[in-house]
């Protein structure tokens, strides 16, 4: 198996144990989990991403693409729930948004971090449920 053309793995792999623990908490805004279900085993998982919080809801950017197996559990379910800052969020209306698009949610710095740390050419925006 190769590793990413991009370097960004390498961050994730040595950040991986402490978003692990801190995705989801309360005091932890930039981090939260993805509680899906597998579309073929049917088994509850979790994943923890980077999320970025805009006026149509949570922007999960996606340094392996889209084709990655949560992302297609996801939009297969047409929704999800995420856990951020401690409480648990249902989410519908999966879209995945290439640069053009994701680029105006995101202020110049953190958009510069972001393409820097996670350089990626695509982004998952999930709209809070509506009751």
């Amino acid at each position: 198996m190769t590793a990413p053309a991009n370097t960004s793995w390498r961050f994730a792999r040595a950040t991986a144990p402490a978003v692990a623990r801190l995705a989801g908490r309360r005091w932890f805004p930039l981090w939260a989990r993805v509680h899906h279900r597998g579309r073929k085993s049917g088994r509850e998982l979790t994943v923890p991403v980077a999320v970025l919080i805009t006026p149509d809801g949570f922007l999960i950017n996606l340094p392996w693409g889209a084709q990655t197996n949560w992302v297609r559990n996801v939009l297969a379910a047409d929704g999800c729930t995420l856990r951020w800052k401690g409480a648990d969020h249902p989410v519908d209306q999966p879209r995945i948004l290439d640069v053009t698009r994701a680029r105006p949610y995101y202020p110049r710095v953190t958009w510069a971090i972001s393409q820097r740390l996670f350089p990626a050419d695509a982004w998952l925006l999930l709209r809070p449920v509506t009751t």
